[in-house]
């Protein structure tokens, strides 16, 4: 069952309970998500952050507008180019080009710090039907970031929102408050053979 609505003489269409349309002064048409979750990827599998892409694109191809954030990444991946191809995506990084190895920097623990406030400033701004916290399950496990900074910014998360986690070590406080969780479980993986990230497929 669908739900149609023909605005300026054009159709549209979409499953009835996910995404609506709301007609405006100016007859032109809003999407948006009518009931926003919490969903977790997590694990020592590759593809969480390939899942946050994944549905991040599913939900601009739906006419969404997506905030995609990411904690302790400030590399050249490919994925922040999506920007310059649809113009209801935002991305920002919140680290550096450097790797963490051990313990976190001054510098690195700024960035998470400086991060989740832009990200609590995404999420209530009302501007965004999905917002992504890439990687904000490591920035924890780390210590980059309290537990209980984090779940206060889930809590200011409007009715109509979806979240997206992403990273490993999602803790048990995290896995609680979300609608979602999958963990990603690696069972093989060719980095074990020697390949090396590739650009377009790894970063």
């Amino acid at each position: 069952m669908g739900l149609e609505l023909r605005l300026d003489s054009r159709l549209f269409r979409c499953p009835m309970g996910f995404i609506y349309i709301i007609a405006t002064s100016e007859g032109g048409s809003i999407m948006g998500i009518e009931k926003g979750y919490i969903q977790v990827y997590t694990g020592n599998g590759k593809g969480k952050t390939t899942a946050a892409l994944g549905i991040t694109l599913r939900s601009l191809c739906a006419g969404n507008r997506v905030f995609f954030g990411q904690f302790m990444k400030g590399q050249d991946y490919s994925e922040l180019k999506a920007a310059d191809y649809f113009e209801k995506l935002k991305m920002e990084q919140f680290g550096t080009p450097s790797f963490i190895r051990g313990e976190p920097s001054p510098l690195d623990i700024q960035n998470a710090k400086k991060g989740l406030e832009r990200m609590k400033e995404v999420l209530t701004s009302g501007e965004y039907d999905m917002v992504v916290f890439d990687e904000i399950n490591t920035t924890l496990y780390f210590g980059m970031l309290e537990i209980e900074d984090v779940l206060a910014v889930l809590d200011l998360k409007p009715e109509n929102t979806e979240v997206i986690l992403t990273g490993r070590y999602a803790p048990a406080e995290i896995i609680e408050r979300a609608d979602l969780v999958t963990e990603m479980m690696e069972i093989k993986h060719y980095y074990n053979a020697g390949v090396m990230a590739r650009v377009g497929v790894e970063n």
